[in-house]
């Protein structure tokens, strides 16, 4: 699943979950924010100050090894290679 610039913040939270830690890492203060079920990763964006690009392809990272909630018993495996 790729994620969009148009999602809402809330919806990537619940969706998932282990985009939480990115959220943080940014400095964004998006969780448990009342505004977060209203505000694109766009606005997000734009209201942190944060690398726009840099911050979707770290969120993209994060649910890559993540199984998809919509797809009940589907496991993702992420290979981390030993260079």
């Amino acid at each position: 699943m790729r994620i969009e610039s148009t999602q809402l913040v809330d919806e990537i939270m619940r969706r998932w979950p282990m985009t939480i830690r990115v959220f943080l890492n940014h400095k964004m203060r998006c969780v448990g924010c009342p505004i977060a079920c209203f505000h694109t990763i766009d606005d997000a964006c734009r209201e942190h100050g944060a690398d726009r690009a840099k911050f979707l392809a770290d969120l993209q990272e994060a649910v890559d090894g993540e199984p998809d909630p919509s797809k009940p018993g589907e496991r993702k495996v992420r290979w981390i290679g030993a260079g």
